[in-house]
């Protein structure tokens, strides 16, 4: 295994503001191979220019986005920026082709804006200001060709933010991504289901609960959020936002870990899962060979054909009990919290009664008992 310290790379806020300066260097006369930019750091970039020309209202450039090591959605792909000059003194940013306009509130940049965060306006605006002529301003209008394609495999959609890819950047540079930074990625969409009003709040671990808990029960899209495996970095958030109650919506799988009190819930971090289905079933009465059974599945969708055979249904229900007790235990009682277990096919395994009540307050499709 090498111990080569991984490279790193600039983020699409970096790329814009270096596309913007060479646009304007360009239009003064000067296609330069690459150009200084300044992150809100106050750190000195230097960005290699793919190519830049003037035109008859100012000028454009673009640069490649290179990630580093980072295994970043837009890696590769050409950040353009065309800049027209103006006779006002100020610096105007619009999105092109390719950026997303927000349109939910809740985000850094408000609703109507381009997706372009507060870290890469500044960059762009330092950076076209630095070049500028006296009593000059700039209409900066940013293009990410095949952004929109690509925001579809990104949280934008969820964010509320449509037609293309966000432009961001918190320093100006990407480094290699952590699991901290990804965990930090799934935070504003608590942020935005805050900013629409709700204080009760759907998690769902992946796509495929997330699609059953609006498609198949009618829980309200704007309301049902990915958490990933970190349930419990995303029910500390859901506190600091200032949800009342959670919704834990999910398959068998990722559920069970919960009732074991485990937050994490990649299977690298830890597992257990037929070890706690085979301790509550045995907890339900279950035989030894029941059990035995359990414990020789290879995944909890193999235990659940054991569990009917065996007529051990209720072991759903003391499951999502138990993971409701614990996620609200693991934020000491500052959350309400209700669970459902479902299939992969959307079926209902189990579920308690606060996840019934809040269920039924968020406006689904399954009858309050």
């Amino acid at each position: 295994m090498s111990d080569k310290p991984m490279r790193k790379g600039i983020t699409t806020g970096t790329c814009a503001a270096a596309a913007a300066k060479a646009a304007i260097m360009a239009w003064l006369g000067q296609e330069l191979a690459a150009v200084e930019v300044v992150s809100p750091q106050g750190v000195t970039l230097v960005v290699p220019i793919a190519e830049s020309h003037a035109t008859a209202a100012g000028g454009k450039g673009w640069v490649i986005k290179d990630a580093g090591d980072d295994p970043d959605i837009t890696n590769g792909v050409k950040i353009a920026v065309e800049v027209i000059i103006t006779e006002q003194p100020e610096i105007i940013i619009k999105a092109g082709e390719g950026v997303g306009t927000v349109t939910k509130p809740g985000l850094a940049v408000e609703v109507g804006q381009p997706a372009v965060n507060p870290g890469p306006r500044t960059m762009i605006t330092r950076a076209v200001a630095d070049c500028l002529p006296a009593g000059k301003g700039a209409v900066v209008t940013v293009s990410v060709p095949g952004g929109e394609a690509l925001a579809a495999r990104t949280l934008n959609p969820v964010l509320g933010i449509v037609g293309g890819i966000s432009i961001i950047g918190t320093t100006g540079i990407v480094e290699p991504m952590s699991e901290e930074a990804f965990k930090n990625s799934l935070v504003p969409q608590i942020s935005v289901v805050q900013a629409l009003g709700y204080d009760e709040i759907v998690f769902a671990p992946g796509k495929i609960g997330q699609d059953i808990a609006i498609n198949r029960y009618g829980l309200p899209a704007a309301a049902v959020i990915q958490t990933s495996n970190f349930i419990g970095h995303m029910l500390e958030n859901a506190v600091k936002y200032g949800m009342k109650r959670v919704l834990l919506f999910g398959h068998l799988g990722k559920i069970v870990k919960v009732s074991a009190g485990i937050f994490h819930t990649h299977n690298r971090m830890a597992d257990a899962r037929l070890e706690t289905l085979a301790a509550y079933a045995a907890l339900g009465g279950a035989p030894q060979a029941a059990i035995e059974e359990i414990l020789s599945a290879t995944t909890t969708e193999a235990a659940m054909p054991i569990i009917e055979h065996y007529q051990l249904h209720g072991v759903y229900q003391l499951l999502a009990e138990r993971a409701s007790a614990r996620a609200a235990r693991y934020v000491f009682g500052d959350l309400t919290v209700g669970t459902v277990i479902v299939t992969l096919k959307g079926e209902i395994l189990g579920l308690d009664q606060t996840a019934r009540e809040i269920g039924g307050h968020l406006g689904w499709n399954v009858p309050i008992k």
